[in-house]
């Protein structure tokens, strides 16, 4: 009982962390003040372009670090702890994730009339 205990904390601690969750850092919206309506719904779209790209990549890497951790339980345990989790791609993400927030903030303080979309879970 006790190695399928560690083979699942082995397996779920070993892999970067799923897109939908990865929490946003804090971002101050006051960097994004001077920006008009359209320049907020202008940066908006580029970094939610890339925080989609992001996602894919994030999500391409859980799969991928799933599939090692697994194969070295299988093949060779302590390989496991040797697989890479979460990285710069997720540091990223979790920016970009703040300043859509902080984008968002400003944009209802200046009461710009844009739709921030939440990204849908799972």
């Amino acid at each position: 009982m006790r190695v399928w205990v560690l083979l699942i904390a082995v397996l779920a601690s070993g892999c970067a962390t799923k897109s939908d969750e990865v929490a946003a850092t804090y971002v101050s919206p006051y960097q994004f003040e001077n920006m008009t309506c359209p320049q907020i719904a202008e940066e908006s779209q580029r970094i939610a372009q890339r925080a989609n790209e992001l996602a894919g990549v994030q999500d391409s890497k859980r799969t991928k670090d799933t599939v090692a951790t697994t194969v070295a339980v299988v093949v060779f345990w302590p390989a496991a702890f040797l697989v890479g989790g979460d990285d710069r791609n997720t540091a990223e993400l979790a920016r970009l994730r703040g300043e859509m927030q902080a984008l968002e903030q400003v944009a209802i303080r200046k009461r710009c009339n844009i739709q921030f979309q939440r990204p849908s879970a799972g």
